[in-house]
């Protein structure tokens, strides 16, 4: 059966969802099984490499900043939509990594989308850098401080 249906949890959704939101006629029901097989078979060329990761108080520290950092930067994003104040600069930074677990990258992408007011925009992997948005850039140094001793270090002490 799992050389048929390599991941049947996923068949199974597929499928339930497929004649959910379609119908339960017979057309449907034999495309919604073509649906859950052939896809089902793809996933096989995406399956990832399994992560490392280690189990450590890095872990609730972390999600404890981008809380914080969440929360915060939300307040700050109000304000500056609400007031427009007019020394307000937004700008790019590159941002040096060394990161290389593509687990801990995409965490620290996840990160930077998520808090608002910077936006995780592209990755060099050849010249280990990120450029990253800010919608109120002050000072670009303080920006690579800030990502590097706060994220970084903590994602690093879980992924590598």
């Amino acid at each position: 059966m799992k050389r048929i249906l390599p991941f049947p949890l996923l068949s199974a959704t597929l499928f339930t969802m497929w004649v959910l939101l379609t119908g339960f006629s017979p057309g449907h029901i034999v495309i919604g099984a073509a649906v859950a097989v052939i896809v089902s078979r793809v996933m096989l060329a995406l399956q990832p490499e399994p992560s490392n990761i280690r189990i450590s108080s890095a872990i609730p520290r972390l999600a404890g900043l981008v809380f914080v950092d969440i929360l915060r930067s939300n307040i700050a994003v109000a304000r500056i939509v609400l007031f427009k104040p007019k020394e307000r600069k937004s700008g790019f930074i590159h941002l040096p990594i060394e990161l290389q677990n593509p687990y801990a990258l995409a965490t620290l992408a996840v990160i930077m989308t998520a808090t608002p007011g910077t936006l995780w925009l592209q990755h060099d992997a050849r010249n280990r850098r990120v450029l990253i948005h800010v919608l109120d850039l002050v000072d670009e140094s303080e920006w690579v401080d800030l990502i590097k001793n706060r994220y970084e270090r903590l994602l690093m002490e879980i992924f590598e």
